[in-house]
């Protein structure tokens, strides 16, 4: 998974706040949000259960699907993570 263009939803609990996020190497990535190596919006409100993720092939498309997620409703960020993901569990473990 290294090396990887991908976005990623991060929550603080089931239905709690969200971030998302876009990144080249997603374990790090979530590594560093959930040891608050940067200061910021996920260290402030505790976001960092790694809810939902996907690959792309490109670094642009990544960024543009990012940038039309973070304009989408909650419901809707909602229920692309339980499509998914039901039990909202941290996927951090299984990427490892």
């Amino acid at each position: 998974m290294e090396k990887q263009p991908c976005v990623y939803i991060l929550a603080s609990k089931r239905n709690g706040t969200l971030y998302i996020g876009v990144t080249s190497n997603l374990i790090k990535r979530i590594w560093e949000h959930k040891n608050n190596v940067f200061g910021g919006f996920s260290q402030k409100y505790h976001v960092h259960n790694l809810v939902w993720y996907e690959l792309h092939q490109e670094m642009a498309s990544a960024i543009s699907r990012e940038k039309k997620l973070k304009k989408w409703r909650r419901q809707w960020k909602t229920e692309l993570i339980e499509k998914e993901n039901v039990n909202w569990r941290d996927l951090y473990q299984s990427i490892c």
